[in-house]
């Protein structure tokens, strides 16, 4: 039987290591879990159909995430672990100028075409837009979709964890290190303690970089810190949509009183994880342009999560370049809870030496990561 290492418990590498044990490997799943990991972090929105990127094979991966989203969710419940913080409550697109209100309605219609998971859409009326949401301001009319989702990323990581554990994964929390004679990483150690492998497989994200580069890799994946502020309301209505401003942000409620909003994009920061003045008064004043009817809510925390990018902002996955036995997904950004568990998947099955439904050449490691070699 393979013996297969995954270093980082993050969504990407819970999923991997999950999918792995479907298969019946005997898996080590060792983890960090550092502060700000972006998993723990990320609003949790699940709906890239109408994003404004351009890039085809980013949105290929991003609409396999969201498509895959049911079937995980399945899989999940088998190991009877169903408090995984997903569910699909719809989206509403907003604009304030009608002309580009309909350029986005006829894109997401022309998105249906190959996308039918996108589910029912429609144009909204400023009473019907503010009726699905009602702290917005007035003005706004939207695209309503039906196939978005929300999703709580510390929940389903968790549950991710907890199903692996129950077939067969071995997690260990600590530190790791790569163990490499020549071209070939023979394991890792954490703690002091060496644990082999046939193959790794490195889902790191942000700390991809101290992870290789003490081995002789050069790597550049960078992080991008993002703060994102909770809030809490009187209503606990579960069923709102995900709201989708004409600018960067976005508004999602998880019911219960629970209001996210965010967030920032502060490429300068290093690893620095502490929430900001500055990067929280950005958040606030364009949350009450947004939605004036949030000035009361009370602040419950601020969230602070490092994306990781490589340099052309498209996620990377594949075997490591004249390496025999070491596999990497990495540069999910902003769209971690998206792509995240089906990358992992991927990522399990190109290990395996399975077919995959994305074609690893479209997402090539070679720019982002040298080996030593």
């Amino acid at each position: 039987m393979d013996k297969i290492i995954v270093i980082g418990g993050g969504i990407l590498g819970a999923s991997a290591a999950f999918h792995l044990s479907l298969e019946g490997k005997d898996i080590t799943l060792i983890d960090a879990e550092h502060e700000g990991r972006a998993t723990s972090a990320g609003a949790g929105i699940i709906g890239p159909w109408l994003s404004q990127r351009r890039n085809k094979s980013w949105y290929n991966m991003a609409r396999g995430g969201a498509r895959f989203y049911p079937e995980l969710i399945d899989s999940l419940a088998d190991f009877n672990e169903t408090d995984t913080g997903y569910k699909r409550v719809g989206g509403i697109h907003l604009h304030d100028i009608e002309e580009r209100l309909q350029h986005k309605y006829k894109h997401a219609l022309k998105r249906k075409e190959n996308a039918p998971e996108i589910g029912d859409i429609s144009l909204l009326t400023e009473s019907e837009t503010k009726s699905m949401f009602p702290y917005l301001r007035e003005g706004y009319r939207s695209v309503h979709i039906t196939g978005s989702a929300r999703v709580d990323g510390r929940a389903l990581n968790k549950a991710l964890l907890q199903a692996a554990s129950k077939n067969g994964v071995k997690i260990i929390k600590g530190e790791a290190s790569l163990i490499r004679e020549g071209d070939t990483v023979t394991g890792a150690e954490a703690d002091g303690i060496k644990y082999s492998a046939d193959k790794t497989l490195i889902t790191t994200g942000a700390w991809t970089k101290k992870l290789l580069e003490p081995s002789g890799f050069q790597c550049k994946v960078v992080p991008q810190k993002g703060q994102i502020i909770h809030f809490r309301i009187p209503d606990r209505n579960e069923d709102w949509p995900v709201v989708m401003p004409h600018n960067e942000f976005y508004l999602l409620n998880f019911g219960k009183g629970r209001v996210v909003f965010g967030a920032t994009k502060e490429d300068d920061a290093g690893y620095n994880v502490s929430p900001t003045l500055a990067g929280q008064q950005q958040i606030i004043n364009a949350c009450l342009e947004l939605a004036p009817g949030l000035k009361n809510a009370e602040i419950i925390e601020t969230r602070v999560g490092l994306r990781p990018f490589t340099p052309g902002f498209l996620p990377v996955f594949g075997k490591v370049p004249q390496m025999k036995n070491v596999y990497l997904a990495d540069g999910l950004g902003a769209s971690g809870l998206t792509s995240g568990p089906f990358l992992g998947k991927e990522l399990a099955k190109l290990a395996l030496e399975l077919e995959t439904e994305l074609n690893p050449e479209d997402y090539e490691l070679h720019d982002t990561i040298t080996s030593p070699f």
